[in-house]
């Protein structure tokens, strides 16, 4: 009789555990179901981000290349920014100090779409999804199909 009690309780304590772990994170924050509840918008992300890019794209010659890259970005609030990034090309090398601008959306569930104007008449689409109430941004460019980078934004505090 004492085993079976025993074993209920430890049953009960393990289902209340697991339940409370799927409401609240580790962070005692509540956790909401393929994020309901969030509202994020284009000022989720004003401010500068330090941004860390890497993957592969289209070089000269029909090849691919392999691509690393830091960018400074600053997000208006209003759907616009500008960025000075600092790219390196396995096979076309460095481009230092390149200047650039783009338009971004937000959606209230915290993704969204990045334009960047990467040269006259070339967009580059990348979606995002926006971590940790706008402290962090993760990018994955869509369009041209041929490049594949992703990026990791890091909100930069003055002080």
């Amino acid at each position: 009789m004492r085993r079976t009690t025993w074993a209920v309780t430890a049953a009960v304590a393990a289902t209340v555990v697991v339940g409370g772990a799927q409401i609240f994170g580790a962070d005692g924050q509540e956790n909401n179901d393929r994020g309901q509840g969030k509202r994020c918008s284009e000022a989720t992300v004003r401010g500068d981000y330090g941004i860390q890019i890497q993957g592969t794209r289209p070089a000269p010659g029909g090849l691919t290349e392999s691509v690393i890259g830091i960018v400074l970005r600053n997000y208006d609030g209003n759907g616009g920014f500008s960025q000075v990034s600092n790219v390196k090309g396995s096979l076309t090398g460095t481009v230092p100090d390149s200047q650039g601008f783009g338009t971004y959306e937000v959606n209230a569930d915290c993704t969204g779409v990045v334009r960047f104007q990467a040269a006259p008449g070339v967009v580059i689409e990348e979606r995002l999804v926006i971590v940790d109430n706008g402290r962090e941004i993760r990018t994955a460019v869509m369009v041209p199909a041929a490049v594949m980078i992703t990026g990791v934004h890091q909100r930069i505090h003055t002080r």
